[in-house]
């Protein structure tokens, strides 16, 4: 069962070969067994999931059940869950419990799913490493010493180690495809505004998408399924028609063309990346795609860029912990400023602070034309090389992520290398577009480990997603890196 895809799971749940029960009481003690080493979940609750899963028995008895009832799915712990610790990896939230269900969450309670458990992350998803977390480090479950990625670090490592079916994370500059790659599983980030963030944590808004995280492109259409659709709560959400993303799955891929941007094959990625890479590219020749050679100009720029935008919209979205209406406060304090200044000093960790002074200061008088107003501007170029990119090509393919996974504390002391990996990642969000990871094999091995997951990164054009799935679906029905394992999991 545990290696099962969501569709075997569900057929295998609607024929009473397995209960739903029975199913989720497998992952919570794989949880309880292994979490303790991986750090992938920060809350459980048993007697809660169990119940939804009792409760989606009934479901299938009465023959009522959708495609994902009684499947258990991981819930990343920016999502607020009612009756749930909702903590976004924070000390800030740290005992906040939900008091509602975000969108995201109602949608799979709607569809029969249970809700296994809150997954680890980086504090308010501030982070590649799954290192900032006031949970504690999430361990790459392909070699315990090296990280998972991040911001959605926790839900990759659920999903590769079999610590659940599948997961829901957030990607506001790479944080569902660089985990993804990471740690060998796919993952993908829709088009801006296709899932909803009523309920989601808030990063940097113009940014932040969720999406789902699974083991094949298969099982990320079933999750999309569930997850996609206008809500009115949602002010960027987007009235667009409901779609079946598993419509294009079997398509076959002749006449697919590929683009190649120059700017992701230059200086910059390992060796052993850039093998694999090449490797799948080559497979998709064979499944009668053609290669189409591209440039995305401006794409060197989306760092710098996205480090003023990010910071600029998580200080004011982060505004709010003030430790007046919920979250943290500091225990001693003299007057109203004091305590403001103690409770987000205490409740912030060092990268969420690093942000908060960053986005403060482009902000600031005498420095928004400067910096904001000229990174608003270079977004536009961004986004307008992608049109004009496909104008030649149907998808744009090249690496998720510039290394393999890293080993915990590498990159630590050096910000700057630290968001350097998601170089690959970041113009996606920044021109609102879908892109999403898949394995495509794996590094070179050193000191007797196994080499780690690389990540083949596909990028759509708008409303693009059943395409892509299809690209990638096809892709892992003639290989089978989507299916290893981590060994000993």
């Amino acid at each position: 069962m545990l290696n099962s895809s969501l569709q075997q799971l569900g057929s295998a749940l609607r024929a009473r070969k397995i209960s739903s029960v029975e199913l989720t009481q497998l992952y919570l003690d794989r949880i309880a067994a292994l979490n303790p080493a991986l750090n992938a979940y920060i809350t459980t609750k048993a007697e809660t999931s169990l119940a939804q899963a009792r409760a989606a028995d009934a479901l299938l008895a009465g023959g009522k059940a959708q495609a994902l009832t009684g499947i258990p799915i991981a819930q990343k712990d920016i999502f607020c869950a009612k009756g749930w610790r909702t903590t976004c990896g924070s000390k800030m939230l740290e005992n906040f419990i939900a008091p509602y269900d975000a969108h995201v969450i109602e949608q799979f309670n709607n569809a029969g799913a249970v809700n296994l458990g809150k997954t680890n992350m980086d504090e308010f998803a501030m982070g590649s490493s799954n290192e900032t977390s006031h949970f504690g480090t999430v361990k790459n479950p392909w070699d315990r010493n090296a990280v998972p990625g991040g911001s959605s670090g926790g839900a990759a490592c659920a999903v590769a180690a079999r610590l659940c079916a599948a997961a829901t994370g957030t990607d506001t500059g790479g944080s569902i495809r660089q985990p993804a790659a990471l740690c060998g599983i796919s993952g993908i980030k829709p088009t801006y505004g296709t899932v909803s963030r009523y309920g989601m944590i808030a990063f940097a808004s113009s940014l932040d998408q969720a999406g789902p995280m699974g083991r094949s492109a298969e099982d990320l259409a079933l999750m999309m399924n569930v997850m996609a659709g206008f809500d009115e709560r949602d002010s960027t959400s987007l009235q667009h028609d409901k779609e079946d993303y598993a419509r294009d799955l079997n398509k076959p891929l002749s006449g697919l063309r590929i683009g190649l941007p120059k700017e992701f094959f230059a200086e910059g990625m390992s060796s052993d990346v850039a093998k694999a890479i090449e490797a799948a590219i080559a497979e998709y020749k064979k499944l009668g795609a053609t290669i189409v050679d591209i440039s995305l100009p401006n794409s060197k720029l989306s760092v710098p860029v996205y480090y003023v935008l990010a910071p600029a919209e998580a200080s004011s979205n982060l505004s709010r912990f003030d430790g007046v209406r919920y979250g943290y406060r500091a225990p001693e304090y003299t007057d109203l400023a004091d305590m403001y200044e103690k409770s987000r000093a205490q409740g912030f960790g060092a990268e969420v602070k690093r942000r908060i002074m960053i986005g403060t200061y482009v902000l600031s008088h005498g420095y928004y034309d400067a910096y904001y107003l000229q990174a608003q501007k270079i977004r536009r170029l961004i986004a307008q090389d992608f049109t004009e990119a496909y104008k030649k090509c149907d998808v744009i393919m090249g690496p998720t992520s510039p290394s393999t996974a890293f080993k915990l504390g590498e990159k630590g002391d050096d910000p700057v290398q630290m968001y350097l990996s998601d170089i690959y990642t970041i113009a996606v969000n920044l021109a609102g577009l879908p892109g999403m990871s898949i394995p495509c094999g794996f590094g070179a091995a050193s000191n007797g480990n196994p080499g780690m997951p690389v990540g083949l990164q596909i990028i759509g054009n708008y409303f693009d997603e059943a395409r892509m799935l299809n690209v990638a679906h096809q892709y892992q029905l003639a290989t089978d890196w989507h299916s290893r394992a981590p060994q000993g999991i």
